[in-house]
């Protein structure tokens, strides 16, 4: 955390912070805000599938007291009309999650929101695109091919994991890779490091039949399943009987796959428009660089500097393709 806050700049001085208390890994968010100097940190918690409110306050805590930053933190189960009035960076953070008009409408006029991913990425259900734009609060999203941040780079080595954790060696392996979007060069660029015979395309279609041992999937989600009845029908003609499906990114029709004598990867299906694997399924490090980015690239537009392509904000200032819609 404290190479990430020296590699980032991150300067939190002087402003107030709400984002969420969680567990596991997504912890560090309020802490690494506490460390980088802010006036004060709103932590919000609600009960998930990850845990209990109790949960989320300990091991936020914990880990802010082992940096001496918890006097700094306030862990809410509710978000008070007087928190909203003060905040400056206000995280799309899971716990967060839908943020509303009515919240938004509180914010001061300076406040911006911080995407916590690239711009391209954003999900119209996260936050009311509308309000933001009737108050002109800007919505942040982060580089995350920045050098401080390099989150993209841990996509291979996640690919991987999933792969390893479906059961395939990846070395020897015969992999497609279906991807429309940015991430398809740090997929490649993954497996084949890892001893893979990758080939690439960027729609059902193009798939051509091969002795595949699977084929990953990480297509934009949309309204609808990106592989869908005529998807499974082609890909299990185009792969041998039992060949995997992995879900990266990008709905599917999984009985469908089934019905067409695929496997599938993971067994339990992802939330809609969510990867298939979490970035700190791999470790902490993807996800303390990717908050340190997202607080630093919102911080940036707080401050009123220069939004440049090769630095590490950027804009959100319409709403984008219902193709683009989701992904984290």
């Amino acid at each position: 955390m404290s190479r990430a806050l020296t590699e980032t700049l991150l300067d939190l001085s002087e402003l107030t912070v709400l984002t969420e208390a969680a567990t596991g890994a997504y912890a560090v968010t309020a802490v690494l805000a506490a460390m980088a100097g802010a006036r004060r940190v709103y932590a919000f918690t609600k009960p998930t599938r990850h845990g209990t409110p109790g949960d989320a306050r300990q091991q936020t805590l914990e880990l802010a007291d082992s940096v001496g930053v918890a006097d700094r933190i306030d862990v809410l189960e509710q978000i008070t009309p007087d928190i909203l009035n003060q905040t400056d960076i206000v995280t799309n953070s899971g716990h967060l999650r839908p943020l509303t008009a009515a919240l938004i409408d509180k914010l001061p006029r300076e406040a911006v929101i911080a995407l916590m991913f690239e711009a391209w990425e954003f999900r119209p259900e996260d936050l009311d695109m509308e309000a933001c734009l009737r108050r002109g609060i800007p919505i942040v999203g982060v580089n995350e091919r920045h050098p401080a941040v390099d989150v993209f780079s841990f996509l291979g080595p996640l690919c991987v994991k999933q792969l390893h954790d479906c059961g395939l060696s990846v070395y020897k392996n015969r992999i497609a890779v279906l991807c429309d979007n940015d991430f398809v060069g740090s997929l490649r660029a993954g497996l084949a490091s890892s001893g893979a015979s990758v080939d690439t395309f960027d729609n059902v279609q193009a798939v051509y039949r091969d002795e595949w041992d699977a084929i990953i999937v990480a297509l934009r989600p949309a309204a609808e399943p990106r592989i869908g009845s005529p998807e499974a029908t082609h890909l299990a003609a185009c792969a041998p009987p039992g060949a995997t499906i992995v879900q990266f990114w990008g709905d599917m029709d999984r009985t469908i796959l089934s019905a067409n004598g695929l496997g599938v990867w993971p067994t339990a299906p992802p939330a809609l428009g969510h990867m298939g694997i979490l970035l700190s399924d791999i470790g902490p490090e993807p996800i303390v660089r990717l908050q340190a980015g997202g607080l630093r690239a919102a911080e940036w537009v707080r401050r009123r500097r220069t939004v440049s392509s090769d630095g590490f904000a950027q804009i959100v200032t319409q709403p984008p393709d219902p193709a683009f819609a989701n992904s984290h």
